[in-house]
């Protein structure tokens, strides 16, 4: 708990939508596979090549967790070769508005900056 927080203060940060909504969504990974399955349904190996800094362990965590949380949707395409598709589900659909919102807000106050 911060300094002069009480339990009131608390409680309405937990029960506050947009922290439920992130804590949903997930983190940085999370947001980025989102951003790329509201183009197209897309397989492991090409979800790995969207971003030069994710690795194969990260990848598969996130997409459990996205999984897990119903924002994505696993399917086998086949098994001679292994091959899978993910998409979004009708929930990660809708986040189609948010992620639009962000790429307007991106475009007027992030532009050039740089992740640390």
């Amino acid at each position: 708990m911060i300094a002069g927080d009480t339990s009131e203060n608390v409680d309405h940060r937990e029960k506050c939508p947009i922290v439920q909504s992130i804590r949903t969504i997930g983190g940085e990974w999370n947001t980025i596979i989102i951003r790329y399955l509201l183009d197209r349904p897309m397989g492991f190996n090409e979800l790995l090549r969207t971003n030069d800094r994710m690795n194969s362990k990260t990848l598969s965590r996130s997409l459990k967790n996205l999984q897990e949380a119903g924002i994505v949707e696993r399917k086998v395409l086949s098994t001679q070769p292994f091959s899978v598709q993910y998409s979004l589900s009708e929930k990660g659909l809708a986040l189609r508005p948010v992620f639009s919102a962000l790429g307007e807000w991106a475009e007027k106050w992030a532009q050039g900056e740089v992740p640390a």
